[in-house]
Order: structure tokens, then sequence, then C-alpha cells
């Protein structure tokens, strides 16, 4: 018997907020092509991220996945810091 495991899907967003403890908000945009106008438009949506070690601040672009639920609206999970904001 073969055990699979489960594949997580990745997200890529920029921290728009670091002001709670343990916890960052992300903004992700995609692009999404209108189905009957052909329009290009930009879709965004903020994420609550769970950063145990307080490690990401404002401005930083962060890869996080999806994961069980901690709070009501908490169920993603920080991966990595992919770049450090610059001053």
């Amino acid at each position: 018997m073969e055990t699979s495991k489960k594949t997580r899907r990745i997200f890529l967003g920029e921290v728009i907020s670091d002001k709670m403890d343990k916890t960052i908000i992300v903004k992700t945009t995609r692009t999404l092509k209108h189905p009957i106008f052909g329009k290009v438009l930009k879709a965004q949506k903020n994420y609550k991220v769970h950063d145990e070690k307080s490690e990401a601040v404002v401005g930083d672009v962060v890869e996080f996945f999806e994961g069980r639920p901690l709070a009501k609206t908490k169920y993603m999970y920080l991966a990595r810091v992919v770049s450090r904001q610059t001053v």
C-alpha cells in the first residue's frame, strides 16, 4: 500500500501589516481575464498568516501555505521570507 502526501498550495505575497503578535497580513495579487469582455483584471486578496518567530516585516515578499485553522480567519502558515524589504 502506497501512502501519498497531499500537495500544499504555495502562495506568494507582500506583507502589509505586522502589528499583531505572531500574525502578519499578506496581500496577494493575481491577474485574470474577464470571461466575456477579455479585459485583463487584477484581483487582490489579503490573508492572515501565522508567523511563529515574527521574522517578517512590512514590505517583505513571503511564501506561505494553507494548513489547519488556528483561529476564525487564520489558516495560513509562513513558509519562508523570499526577499527582505530594503530601506
